[in-house]
């Protein structure tokens, strides 16, 4: 596949956040859109540990134009030592900020990036100043419940997404092939 280099058009930071299913799917939507145009991608989970998700196996379609990188130990409130997802959260959030500043991706997917200010994990100002100080032409896509009313206010576009039905509360589990 040829690499395309996109138009020196203004790069976009957007937001999905809210409390309903779509965040990470609506951002994989804009990564295979850039794809198909033959930009880069990078997609970099925060907080998704090793569980098998389709969309790694995905990734492999794409080996000169997509980076995935799954970094996070499966955070939750129930971590077994919170103190080290801290940590792996720290260590990506370092990487993010080199592959951001080495801007050799059309798009960067800050997967699941709210949660670390939320949790106090990174503080909000550094991360609002990397996206001031993003290159120009690069797209920023990050997801993640709490998006805050300064994230929101930088965003280009913020979409929220709000649960109004959901198969678990009737009892279905996950699919493969649907939520993961």
């Amino acid at each position: 596949m040829v690499h395309e280099k996109p138009s020196k058009a203004k790069g976009l930071v957007a937001v999905f956040t809210g409390n309903g299913k779509g965040k990470t799917t609506s951002s994989l939507g804009l990564a295979f859109r850039a794809l198909g145009h033959g930009h880069k991608v990078c997609i970099i989970q925060f907080i998704k540990g090793s569980w098998k998700y389709g969309e790694l196996d995905a990734a492999k379609y794409f080996p000169e134009l997509l980076d995935f990188h799954v970094m996070g130990r499966g955070f939750t409130w129930k971590s077994d030592d919170l103190e080290k997802d801290k940590e792996v959260a720290r260590e990506a959030w370092e990487f993010a900020k080199k592959v951001i500043s080495e801007n050799e991706y059309a798009m960067v997917i800050l997967d699941e990036l709210t949660y670390l200010p939320h949790y106090n994990i990174i503080d909000e100002q550094e991360i609002l100043t990397v996206l001031e100080q993003k290159p120009k032409e690069q797209h920023i896509v990050i997801t993640g419940r709490y998006a805050s009313d300064k994230l929101i206010a930088l965003a280009d576009l913020v979409t929220e997404m709000k649960e109004v039905k959901h198969p678990y509360k009737n009892g279905i589990k996950a699919q493969k092939g649907f939520e993961f």
